[in-house]
Formats: C-alpha cells, sequence, structure tokens
C-alpha cells in the first residue's frame, strides 16, 4: 500500500478533516482565505472547475503554494464519472471491461491493470493526489446511479478486475479508494436524491456485495461508505454507522486505511439532521474525512463547526499523498501510455 511520497513528504502538518470543493476554473480570494483554516486538508475539483490541461495543472499548483499539504482528489472512474475529458484520454465504462472479461479473462484483467495505469498517471500528471476510484459495487441491475460503473454482476467477476484496477493504479504511484461500502448496487434509489434503504440479511450481505471489499481490503488506500441504510443490520446508514466502519471494517476486515465520508450535501446523508449533525455523526462513526460539496453555505457550517470544536489534523490522511508526479509530456511519449491509451481506444471503438 502506498504510504509516502518524495515531493510531498509526511513531514508535513497532519492534514485537516474537511474536503471541500471550489467554484470555478481559478481559485478565488475567499477560497484562499477558506482552504487556510487548519481544519480544511482536502479540495475535490469537478468537471467545472476543469477547463484544459493547462488550466488544471495551474490550478492544483495554487492550491498547493497556498496550503501545501492540502490533498487534491478527483473523480475519474471512466465512463459518465470522468471530471478531466478534453485533453485526457476517454476512459471507457468498467462494464465494458465487465463484457470483455466474459469473452476472455485474462485479456480483461490485463486492459483493467492498464486503464488503472492510465488513469492514475494522467490524473498524476495533473497535480492531483488521487481519484476516488475504483468503484466495488456489484451491478445487481436495481441501481442506475452505479449501473455501468461496475466491473460486473457477480463478486468475482468485480474482484478480479478491480485488484487489476487497483494494481495499476499502485504502479503508476496513486493510492486506491473502494466505494461504496459495503455495496451500493442492490439499491433502487439514488442516494444523491434520497436515501436508499437495502432490506437484506447481513448473511446475504457479506455474500454478495460486501464480498469485493473483503477480497481487495490488501489493495485499498482507502474507503468511501455508502449512503444507504441496512436496515435489517444497523439503524444508521453505513456513513454514519460504528457497527459498519468500526465492527466490520475496521476490526473483522482489518482495514487500516483512511475512510472518506460521501458528500454530506447528499440527501441520503439528511436523515442524520444539519450539517453539524451530520458532521459529527460521520466522524463519531470512524470517517478521517468528511466531504462537504456543491453548497457553500454548508462547507461554511461545516468549517464553523470544526474550528470550534478545535478538531485536529488526522496522520492517517498522508496515505493518501500521491507517491509520484508525473510529467504530462513525458507520459504522454513513454510506450507504455501509448499501448494503454491505444488499446482503451480500440475497446471503446469495438463497444461502441
Amino acid at each position: 500500500m502506498i504510504r509516502s511520497t518524495p515531493d510531498l513528504p509526511n513531514t508535513l502538518a497532519a492534514p485537516g478533516v474537511l474536503m471541500l470543493d471550489l467554484d470555478g476554473t481559478v481559485l478565488t480570494e475567499e477560497e484562499r482565505e477558506l482552504l487556510r483554516s487548519p481544519v480544511v486538508g482536502g479540495v475535490i475539483l469537478f468537471a467545472r472547475n476543469y477547463a484544459s490541461p493547462e488550466q488544471v495543472q495551474a490550478l492544483t499548483a495554487d492550491i498547493r503554494a497556498c496550503k501545501p499539504q492540502i490533498l487534491l482528489a478527483v473523480d475519474q472512474e471512466g465512463g459518465r464519472v470522468q471530471r478531466l475529458r478534453s485533453g485526457y484520454t476517454r476512459l471507457p465504462p468498467m462494464a465494458r471491461l465487465a463484457a470483455l472479461w466474459h469473452e476472455d479473462k485474462v485479456a480483461a484483467a490485463v486492459l483493467a491493470q492498464q486503464t488503472g495505469w492510465l488513469m492514475a498517471a494522467e490524473v498524476l500528471s495533473a497535480g492531483f493526489d488521487f481519484s476516488f476510484a475504483p468503484v466495488l459495487d456489484l451491478d445487481s441491475g436495481l441501481s442506475e446511479v452505479i449501473g455501468d460503473r461496475a466491473f460486473g454482476s457477480s463478486p468475482e467477476q468485480v474482484t478480479e478486475l478491480a485488484r487489476a484496477f487497483m494494481q495499476g493504479m499502485h504502479e503508476a504511484g496513486m493510492a486506491t479508494t473502494g466505494k461504496h461500502f459495503p455495496g451500493h448496487g442492490s439499491v433502487q434509489a439514488d442516494s444523491h436524491l434520497a436515501l436508499p434503504v437495502d432490506e437484506r440479511s447481513l448473511a446475504q450481505i457479506r455474500a454478495s456485495d460486501l464480498a469485493p471489499f473483503v477480497a481487495c481490503r490488501d489493495l485499498l488506500d482507502g474507503i468511501m461508505p455508502a449512503h444507504v441504510l441496512y436496515q435489517a443490520v444497523d439503524p444508521h446508514c453505513a456513513g454514519f454507522s460504528p457497527f459498519w466502519l468500526q465492527t466490520i471494517l475496521r476490526q473483522e476486515m482489518g482495514f487500516e486505511g483512511v475512510i472518506f465520508s460521501d458528500d454530506l450535501v447528499m440527501a441520503g446523508a439528511a436523515a442524520a439532521g444539519d450539517i453539524r449533525a451530520r458532521v459529527d455523526a460521520a466522524l463519531d462513526a470512524g470517517c478521517d474525512m468528511v466531504l462537504v460539496c456543491n453548497d457553500r453555505e454548508m462547507a461554511l457550517a461545516a468549517k464553523a463547526h470544526l474550528e470550534a470544536m478545535a478538531r485536529p489534523g488526522n496522520p492517517r490522511l498522508a496515505r493518501m499523498r500521491r507517491a509520484r508526479h508525473w510529467d504530462r509530456d513525458t507520459l504522454m511519449a513513454s510506450e507504455e501510455w501509448q499501448l494503454a491509451r491505444a488499446r482503451i481506444d480500440a475497446l471503446m471503438e469495438a463497444t461502441a
């Protein structure tokens, strides 16, 4: 597992526990002041923050100049969840790899590794620390929000392809984040819009959705729990549940990496109360960092609440710092990048 980075040494101050977002393609003075708060330890960028490779490199460099210990993240899974587009490789939805797996398991695993490597190297070349990837959810046919983001419908398939993808990420120098623990694929509701309820027993969840997380735990540096209520197991949704995050994830699975909350602005998190209550519930349950995005008023309230609590930084978060920074031109001139890009392009054309 990735533990340190030569250009961002772990001797830097421990990152604060709040990750937030930015409004546009440049850092404003208001946002510079926001980042200076000791409780702010991360920034996630979205499509609105991206205009070109040169612009995003300048933005990430500006953020780091403002706060060297900051963690910079992006959602660059592939398919419909890809924030860096023009100037970067068009990545397939993982369902394309799942379809190939049914034809040729070895070829699918090799391409999954190359895709994970290429994604990570390109994201690192833009100045980020990590992408929130991969999705370890099963595609049960119920969840549209997961759907083709999944590596397949069976634990075996998801495990094989996700492990290869994560090995590629590690080879590039990026930490991994599995989501959405213990599985979002078997509920119909979208947790961005509502609180999904999964009525299955713990035994049923263990045998299906949870299995890839267990099988991949040695390659996972981070985990993001789902805003899903597993009603027969615990009265709290997973991201606010000591049972899921402490009893199952930390104790039973022995996971020692970073736990990120999913975005606390999402409707699936609303049952915990206002943003202050959501922050408290997530941290008390065992999250190491909380995300508050796409609502500046909520972000400011979360920041003020954490400052009032004098919440210290979390040294565990340093595990997510990049282990390598790629020069974009050198990367794109490399034989490994060109081969991976050609194979990914061929898959996209063959399955279009």
